[in-house]
């Protein structure tokens, strides 16, 4: 893919975001009757768009929370909702009208005294409101479009799980959303900002104070204290920023925070490989600041969280640190120091078969799913997995008593695992990932979004087990094609060709108009060059890209 010129420029470089028209454009725009470019339409982490091209606007929130106002009971969720939101310029106002929505049809919402919520804070609510009950069970929404641009808006449901919410209840929320929009808009009930917070079935908790009270449930905060780390956190103006400062003061941490402001047009953003502002915690663009400061001032470790704080990226003293071998650290240590009952453990198709040799070393089972933490959700709160991560930087685990924490992918364990890793072992991450592929091999891996039309990406329907004839990769015998995970038998919406000395997996992105290719060679860096090459011929002749 073409880099675009901006990529690796701070974003004040430039015009920004006009914040004022993303924000009016939400009320003044409408939903286009009957036009299916502009339904509701959940993808791997819930409903995205934008005010700017209507399909993102006060119609689609109402609906869509009118739909869950209608549902959710018989999703088994019957007590409180809790009701969160990030940094972006359109989730106030979207959080204002699902706040009024929810209160007018009867729901009772919890909120944050602060302004803003993380997403594994709403996790961890859910989880423990619910762990023990049968009855009155909680739920939850964040509204968030994780790490997209500035003028998007998104829009999560987290079921009784605490997680993401899997295919079945995102397809009938779609579904009575798109009802509403189509027939009932002008019918749903709402309350105005000023009779939503005077409501009686509205209640206010201390979020952020809960959760940093449970944190040492999981993760040795007083190992990583007393190692004196020099640690930089880069919040990019998300909604961890206050529960760093809080973690520094609480257990006097050498820890520096930067981009701590809420600034909606991400100003101090570099621009992404494709001109786009988008706070991905893995972009080596966007991660430039943090890398470029680490390594200036002598950081031990930085880590950075996208808006809703469920991403992490980790840079240690040689760099931006491949998400693939973090995971794979974190996966060792705690299957080595944990002493969990005899879970599995998961990682998605995406994610380096590294990992399948490590789980397999301690005797435990690999879980492997499609792209998405909502196949994690349900197996980590009933405790069938001890852990569980997709590629992009995402993950989450047991507490030390075996115990659920969050569900969702958790911006804030995933970080601080690596901090725990390094003051426990006194070995940097690089060192630590440096043993691991001494003990169970070198892998070569890489993954690429390669841009798409909408056609295009409905042609991906082509792409499956039956159709991907095949009998070597690179030169080495396929072993095995297919199109739905070995973990849970989920369609995985696309193939993966797994061969005796690597594998590729494709498939087409949940929110966005590209393709997603992963790809990784148990030989060398030339092969997995050879593997790329073939995985995007066989792609293309069977998408027509």
């Amino acid at each position: 893919m073409a880099v675009d010129n901006k990529a690796g420029i701070l974003a004040s470089h430039f015009p920004l975001a006009d914040i004022a028209k993303i924000v009016s454009l939400y009320y003044e725009n409408h939903y286009e009757n009957g036009d299916p470019r502009f339904y509701v339409s959940f993808g791997t982490s819930g409903h995205r768009g934008s005010s700017l091209n209507s399909t993102y606007t006060c119609d689609h929130v109402k609906a869509i929370a009118k739909a869950i106002a209608d549902l959710r009971a018989s999703f088994n969720a019957t007590g409180p909702l809790f009701l969160g939101k990030d940094t972006h310029a359109l989730s106030t106002p979207a959080f204002y009208t699902v706040l009024g929505t929810l209160l007018a049809n009867n729901v009772e919402v919890v909120i944050d005294t602060s302004s803003y919520t993380p997403t594994p804070v709403i996790s961890r609510e859910i989880v423990r409101f619910n762990l023990g009950k049968t009855t009155s069970l909680a739920d939850g929404i964040i509204i968030t479009p994780s790490h997209n641009p500035p003028q998007d808006g998104g829009f999560k449901y987290n079921p009784i799980h605490g997680g993401p919410a899997d295919p079945r209840i995102t397809k009938a929320i779609e579904k009575r959303a798109n009802e509403i929009l189509d027939h009932e808009l002008d019918k749903v009930k709402t309350l105005s900002v000023e009779k939503a917070l005077l409501h009686p079935n509205l209640h206010v908790k201390d979020f952020r104070t809960a959760f940093l009270n449970d944190l040492e449930q999981v993760i040795d905060l007083k190992a990583i204290a007393e190692s004196s780390l020099k640690i930089l956190v880069n919040a990019q103006g998300g909604t961890s920023s206050l529960y760093w400062h809080d973690l520094k003061e609480r257990f006097k941490l050498n820890l520096t925070v930067m981009n701590d402001i809420v600034d909606p047009t991400f100003q101090f953003i570099p621009y992404d490989y494709d001109g786009n502002i988008r706070m991905d915690c893995m972009s080596p663009y966007t991660m430039g600041p943090l890398v470029k400061k680490v390594l200036k001032e002598g950081f031990d470790f930085g880590i950075a969280n996208d808006p809703d704080a469920d991403r992490h990226g980790v840079v240690t003293s040689k760099g931006l640190l491949n998400s693939n071998c973090y995971l794979s650290s974190i996966i060792d240590f705690l299957l080595n120091t944990r002493s969990f009952a005899q879970g599995k453990v998961g990682k998605t198709i995406g994610a380096s078969m590294l990992m399948d040799r490590i789980i397999k070393s301690y005797k435990r089972e690999v879980f492997e799913t499609p792209i998405g933490f909502k196949w994690f959700a349900t197996p980590l709160f009933n405790k069938e997995i001890v852990f569980g991560c997709e590629e992009s930087a995402g993950a989450s685990f047991l507490s030390f008593k075996g115990e659920p924490f969050t569900t969702d992918k958790d911006g804030f364990l995933a970080s601080l695992i690596g901090l725990e890793i390094m003051a426990k072992t006194h070995l940097s991450l690089d060192d630590y990932y440096e043993k691991l592929t001494l003990k169970h091999g070198k892998v070569f891996y890489g993954r690429d979004d390669v841009l798409i039309t909408r056609d295009q990406k409905e042609a991906f329907k082509n792409l499956n087990a039956q159709t991907v004839k095949i009998e070597s990769l690179a030169g080495s015998k396929v072993i095995e094609v297919f199109d739905h995970a070995a973990g849970n038998h989920a369609p995985i919406g696309g193939i993966k060709v797994l061969s005796e000395e690597g594998w590729f997996s494709a498939r087409p992105s949940g929110t966005e108009n590209l393709y997603k290719i992963y790809y990784e060679s148990f030989k060398s860096l030339e092969h997995m060059q050879e593997i790329k090459t073939q995985a995007q011929e066989i792609v293309g002749k069977l998408t027509g890209l």
